[in-house]
């Protein structure tokens, strides 16, 4: 029997990216996303892609979805109306939220407003102390009075986030019973289920932002169930969570605010799994659409971890002026880069790029659909980077003079600059952009950027990424196959996964009590087992333990690898050292004599795989031959000039030229400097290699 086809579908704020992987073949389709009602979109592609491979919906066995339409919900606060119930005494903390400033200097700076005004936070008689033991009971007397209210406020969902509850979340499971049977059809989230995590403004604003996006969610993933069995679509629907796993479709129902950092996370799999074949300890991951830019450090074939997150920032892209949200995510640094991003120039007659963009609707200038200010892709049209005519596969055709125009009255003339300069003055702000955030994100941990290999995907990266490891001091770049559409095909790699987490506090002394840690790591197995076992019932599972560290009496934890297997009685010695060789490679010393303590602990479960096959040695260079020529600025030399053009397509293992040249395919375009040479890998990546000096 012929082996089941597999498609992964990548919602972006530009467009929705396909891929389908059947045997060794594999389709991709681009198609522009369809912000609306966007299963339309997807609707599209799935045709699109499906006509390609000459597939019918019953050849396909797996499809894997990644989205940012609960991110969205809450950019734009068209999320469900909320109502968030606490401990009495804490209606307010949600909005207090923490005492530092993110803009220390700003006597005007705006706080990210809650997601739940104050007339729908209640607060519920009722209090747990720090050990988990009952203060005040709950008075159930006042929790039913509740209900009333809530219907006459027309609420659709209610969070639930109680003092102390990630210790046992009796209360919270108590309180929606109540009201789960006095409203039917309102959705429920409690903060002891979706983040049961010490800190209670994170908590609850992670409980809050679930409960506001879970009827949007799963309505969408309801009405996009439905339409792929109409279709004929009989293979499960599975959703890639923001840190790098696939969940259930129920488990994405219940908990969609694991899904806000989808899209890139299928990036980071994919430049992890390249990483891993290529033999590559030291990569930067480069992910570049049409709306943002996403930047990941992966060190020995793993991206780096994390539980925090924000969303909405008031001043985007500014840390701390978001809403905060504990879940498990794959780190990464966003920045409003993209092809859509929008171009002017401000009272200090600087350039400035993004991060505002143009998206979809009305799109750059150049799509001709309503948009009139300058993007990033229209700077690349005059560029001469993009083709007019073969932009996404020849499905979208670009009107050069609407960019030249659009470039010339809000960039070039208010700079008394040529139309080339200007384009070039787009480009040059945006790819600097992004190398300054990616110069901070390596410093903020302790790494260094030069020996690196840059890996680039998405429809803008491969565009820019040989200038911007340029500007990073980097010598090599690495374009996937199927780069156009590489979060998608990300998706395709994923394991089936889940993640745990609890907040238990334990001192590394004599007190150390390794049969209380050792059933904490039992309970949390099974319920990441439930979870994975539901999607992959027959695969091996692989566990990954972590705590949150420090030193007795500082703020913030440390996150350090704990070995796998059962502790014993005098385990404490042993994960203080893994926590002392953790601090050190961070903060570059210890601090004698301090007791070590542990707030959190976390254990990942995840289905195996087979490990991806090692890259095949590269065979010797022959000469690519192009298939004709393009105009080309060239930054080196402030000039435009005829370059070669290579299809990929046309390319093979060995295929070998210099630049200044473009590659082009249906989802992207590389651009090959003059100081670099291109080279076909055994895996079909292209590798340019800057020539030493």
């Amino acid at each position: 029997m012929m082996e089941k086809a597999r498609l992964a579908v990548d919602i972006g704020g530009t467009f929705t990216d396909l891929a389908l992987e059947w045997g060794e073949r594999r389709f991709s389709a681009k198609v522009l996303t369809t912000s609306r009602a966007p299963e339309e979109g997807v609707l599209t592609g799935i045709d699109l892609v499906l006509k390609q491979a000459a597939a019918k919906p019953g050849d396909l066995g797996i499809v894997i979805h990644g989205t940012t339409l609960a991110t969205n919900a809450i950019i734009e606060r068209k999320g469900a109306r909320t109502a968030l119930l606490v401990t009495e005494g804490f209606r307010d903390s949600i909005e207090m939220a923490f005492e530092h400033r993110f803009e220390q200097y700003d006597i005007f700076m705006d706080k990210p407003p809650p997601l739940v005004p104050r007339d729908l936070r209640f607060g519920v008689p009722e209090r747990l102390d720090g050990r988990g033991n009952v203060l005040i009971p709950l008075d159930e007397q006042a929790v039913q009075a509740l209900a009333p209210k809530l219907e006459a406020a027309g609420i659709e969902a209610v969070a639930i986030g109680f003092m102390h509850a990630y210790l046992d979340g009796k209360h919270e499971r108590r309180t929606r019973d109540l009201l789960a049977a006095a409203l039917p059809g309102i959705s429920f989230t409690l903060s002891s289920e979706v983040s049961p995590e010490i800190r209670e403004y994170e908590r609850w604003s992670t409980a809050v932002a679930n409960a506001y996006v879970q009827p949007v969610m799963d309505r969408y993933l309801g009405r996009l169930d439905q339409a792929l069995k109409d279709r004929g679509f009989a293979c499960p629907l599975f959703l890639i969570t923001s840190g790098g796993g696939l969940a259930t479709l129920d488990t994405a129902r219940r908990f969609p605010i694991r899904l806000v950092e989808s899209g890139p996370a299928g990036g980071a799999i994919l430049a992890a799994g390249l990483a891993q074949q290529c033999g590559l300890d030291k990569v930067l991951s480069f992910d570049m659409g049409g709306t943002t830019a996403k930047i990941c450090l992966i060190d020995d074939g793993e991206p780096q971890h994390s539980r925090t997150f924000e969303v909405a920032r008031q001043y985007r892209f500014m840390k701390g002026s978001g809403l905060p949200l504990r879940i498990p995510v794959i780190e990464m640094v966003e920045i409003g880069a993209g092809g859509g991003s929008i171009a002017h120039v401000d009272s200090l007659a600087r350039v400035q790029v993004g991060p505002e963009s143009a998206g979809s609707e009305p799109g750059p200038a150049c799509y001709s659909r309503g948009g009139t200010e300058p993007t990033v892709t229209d700077a690349n049209v005059v560029l001469g980077r993009l083709d007019p005519a073969y932009f996404a596969g020849g499905t979208i055709a670009l009107d050069p003079a609407r960019a030249e125009t659009a470039v010339i009255k809000s960039v070039g003339g208010p700079l008394k600059l040529d139309l080339l300069a200007g384009a070039f003055g787009i480009s040059e702000i945006v790819e600097e952009n992004m190398a300054n955030a990616a110069r901070v994100h390596a410093v903020e941990r302790g790494k260094e950027l030069q020996d690196r290999t840059l890996i680039a995907f998405g429809g803008g990266a491969p565009i820019h990424a040989a200038r911007l490891a340029e500007k990073l001091g980097i010598r090599r770049v690495m374009i996937p196959a199927g780069a156009g559409v590489g979060s998608a095909v990300g998706f395709l790699m994923a394991p089936v996964a889940y993640e745990v987490v609890r907040s238990r506090y334990v001192r590394l002394d004599d007190s150390f009590d390794a049969g209380y840690v050792n059933a904490l790591f039992a309970e949390m197995r099974a319920e990441a087992a439930a979870v994975v076992t539901a999607g992959a019932p027959e695969a091996e599972l692989l566990e990954i333990r972590t705590a949150d560290m420090r030193y007795r009496g500082q703020g913030h934890e440390i996150t350090v690898s704990l070995p796998l297997g059962t502790l014993a009685a005098g385990s404490q010695a042993h994960l203080t050292d893994l926590f002392e060789r953790a601090y050190a490679g961070t903060f570059g010393r210890t601090i004698p004599g301090l007791e070590v303590e542990i707030m959190n602990w976390t254990l990942r479960l995840a289905a195996a795989q087979a490990a991806p096959p090692a890259c095949p040695p590269q065979p010797a260079d022959k000469p690519a031959a192009s298939s004709g020529l393009r105009w080309l600025f060239d930054p080196s030399e402030l000039s435009i000039g005829e370059v070669k053009v290579f299809r990929r397509s046309e390319l093979s293992a060995g295929s070998t030229f210099q630049g200044p040249a473009v590659i082009v395919e249906d989802e992207t375009t590389t651009i090959v400097p003059r100081t670099f040479t291109a080279r076909i890998n055994p895996l079909g990546c292209i590798v340019l290699e800057k020539e030493a000096a």
